[in-house]
C-alpha cells in the first residue's frame, strides 16, 4: 500500500508526479529544485541561496510525512556544474548537523527541469 504525500509548503509538482510517495515506512521524495512555493519563482541569485530553497522545499516534504532530516537515508544530487560542488556542500551540510549524514551521489546532468542548477530528491525510513 502507498499513500501519497503533498506539502502546500513545497512547489507542486510540475508534471505527472507526486511530490513524495510513502510505501510502509519508507519515503520516496521526488526531486525538488529552487521554486519558491510561495511565489512561484525560482530561487537564482547564486547556488547557495539555490541550494538552500531546495532543502526547504524537501524539508516542507518530510514534515508532511512526519520526518525530518534524521530520517534520511539516501540523497542524489543532480548539478549541471561539479565546479559548484564545494558551495553545495557548505549548504547541504548546515542540514544534517549534529546527525548522522545519509549516503548519496552528486552528479553532473547536461540539464535540469527548468534549466535549475541543482535538483535533490532523498529516500527517508520512519523508525
Amino acid at each position: 500500500m502507498k499513500t501519497i504525500i503533498n506539502s502546500a509548503n513545497a512547489p507542486a509538482p510540475v508534471g505527472p508526479y507526486n511530490q513524495a510517495v510513502l510505501s510502509g515506512n519508507t519515503l520516496y521524495v521526488s526531486g525538488q529544485i529552487a521554486i519558491d512555493p510561495s511565489t512561484g519563482v525560482i530561487v537564482t541569485e547564486s547556488i547557495e541561496a539555490e541550494t538552500e530553497q531546495v532543502l526547504k522545499n524537501l524539508q516542507s516534504v518530510l514534515e508532511e510525512a512526519g520526518m525530518t532530516f534524521d530520517n534520511i537515508v539516501k540523497c542524489s544530487v543532480f548539478v549541471t556544474d561539479m565546479d559548484m560542488f564545494a558551495r553545495i556542500n557548505v549548504i547541504y551540510s548546515r542540514y544534517f548537523e549534529g546527525i548522522q549524514a545519509p549516503a548519496r551521489e552528486l552528479v553532473q546532468v547536461a540539464a535540469l527541469p527548468k534549466f535549475v542548477n541543482i535538483e535533490i530528491s532523498c529516500i527517508a525510513v520512519k523508525a
